[in-house]
């Protein structure tokens, strides 16, 4: 068993970091929006505090500049890559679709497509499959005032995957289950919420653990 603790949606408040590594995970993932548009600097103090692997990737708040912020600091930048921890396989895509708003890190869904047949191409499959995007994907927990603005793409690849872990809509907390493929926006980790998943031993062995703390 394998448990990691999933953040996503700290906007720049950090206040809740240290009860959540009191949890003592395996490993963390973010799925971005680390920060409340800027500055990309303002991640490296939050990543030096985790001592236990971690992989990130930005979201449509936070400024390109975060890649390379992340790629220079021990946690693994995931946007537009793939990387394998033991049985678990990790695929990531930050930023997200077009929003109304102009956010500072957004792809069309063309470009997010083809970022994920890339990733795809190169990851090896096993035991669990897991993608993080900050956008989820269209039409699971991306509701916003009574529309659906998920990732066409993302929901697209659905199948490649047993578990995508998602953010971008505050509202949307919750767990999904479409064709048995699992996902998850653990909510805002600004004011407390997240997520432990755990990985079991065999394939479909994903439990997920909604928390506050």
């Amino acid at each position: 068993m394998i448990d990691v603790l999933l953040l996503a949606d700290l906007h720049g408040e950090y206040g809740k970091l240290d009860p959540f590594l009191d949890l003592n995970p395996d490993a963390i993932f973010i799925a971005g929006d680390l920060t409340n548009m800027g500055p990309a600097e303002s991640v490296t103090d939050v990543l030096d505090r985790i001592d236990v692997p971690c992989f990130v990737v930005p979201g449509n708040c936070d400024p390109r500049e975060t890649i390379d912020v992340l790629e220079q600091s021990d946690c693994v930048c995931l946007h537009g890559a793939q990387i394998n921890l033991g049985k678990i396989s990790i695929c990531g895509i930050g930023g997200s679709n077009p929003t109304p708003f102009n956010t500072l890190f957004e792809l069309t869904d063309k470009q997010i497509d083809d970022l994920l047949h890339k990733v795809l191409a190169k990851r090896e499959r096993t035991m669990h499959n897991v993608l993080i995007s900050h956008a989820p994907p269209y039409g699971l927990l991306d509701r916003a005032n009574g529309n659906h603005v998920g990732s066409q793409s993302v929901r697209r690849h659905l199948s490649s995957f047993d578990l995508v872990c998602c953010a971008h809509i505050h509202e949307e907390r919750g767990i999904a289950i479409e064709e048995g493929v699992k996902v998850v926006n653990p909510g805002m980790a600004a004011l407390g919420n997240g997520a432990i998943i755990h990985f079991g031993n065999g394939p479909k062995e994903i439990e997920i653990e909604m928390i506050t703390v």
